[in-house]
């Protein structure tokens, strides 16, 4: 594996008028591995997400992707270059079906702008795409259910289904749990494991056991700041994450 970081973010500041919410964010993310942002709320881990996938520019420092800067280029100049995210909060086109939603971001029917749905049936090879996509994130046999009619938990399976739909080379997953019941959060355990044998991931998370089982390094952001990182191992070793709650989560 290249040791060389495939996504690295350099000195990152942030704030919002008088209030500094990110200061010398420095994190570096390895190709084939899944890494994790952990902390506290309030912590700044929403907005870094936001600074690395393009959503907020940096006052200062700068965001490197597999070599190359991508410092105040907009989230979609980021995403054409294989960079997908999801949302806290759902983010999906309820009045089409799974499989719409997800030939939505495939490549190939998206650069034909927004009328690619009219004459999509003629597209075999796209409709096979979304559809395998669908069946990878355990959607197989509800590609033509309308997405505000599915579960909350595969409605959350579809928000990834879509992100991997644009062939990303890093996906980058923001509390992928939120709302989710137990039965939820196990299924999607093991979606997230399958995907990690694949796809570099980088995950925001609050629940930290979800984390820890799945992440293979977290860095841990408080006060603004990553104040810890490592593997979940050596994170459960550490002297301030075991005096804190995220060491009794963890």
């Amino acid at each position: 594996m290249n040791a060389t970081p495939l996504f690295e973010a350099r000195h990152i500041h942030k704030r919002f008028g008088d209030q500094v919410v990110l200061e010398e964010i420095n994190l570096a993310f390895k190709e084939g591995e899944l890494s994790g942002i952990m902390g506290p709320n309030g912590a700044g881990k929403t907005t870094c997400f936001n600074v690395l996938t393009g959503l907020y520019k940096p006052d200062r420092g700068q965001v490197v992707f597999a070599g190359e800067r991508i410092t105040g280029l907009a989230p979609r100049k980021i995403a054409q270059k294989g960079i997908s995210r999801s949302f806290q909060v759902i983010n999906l086109f309820d009045e089409y079906t799974a499989l719409e939603n997800v030939l939505i971001a495939v490549p190939q029917v998206r650069s034909r702008g927004f009328n690619m749905i009219r004459d999509i049936d003629q597209d075999r090879e796209a409709i096979d795409k979304a559809a395998m996509v669908l069946e990878q994130v355990g959607l197989k046999g509800k590609e033509y259910e309308p997405s505000d009619q599915l579960s909350y938990g595969d409605r959350r399976a579809l928000e990834i289904a879509v992100a991997l739909a644009t062939e990303p080379r890093i996906l980058f997953l923001d509390e992928p749990t939120s709302g989710m019941g137990l039965n939820a959060m196990a299924r999607l355990a093991e979606l997230v494991q399958e995907l990690k044998r694949t796809y570099t991931m980088v995950i925001i998370e609050h629940d930290m056991k979800f984390l820890f089982d799945l992440a293979d390094r977290i860095s841990v952001v408080h006060w603004g700041q990553v104040i810890a990182e490592g593997t979940p191992a050596e994170l459960r070793a550490n002297k301030w994450v075991q005096a804190s709650n995220l060491g009794k989560l963890a």
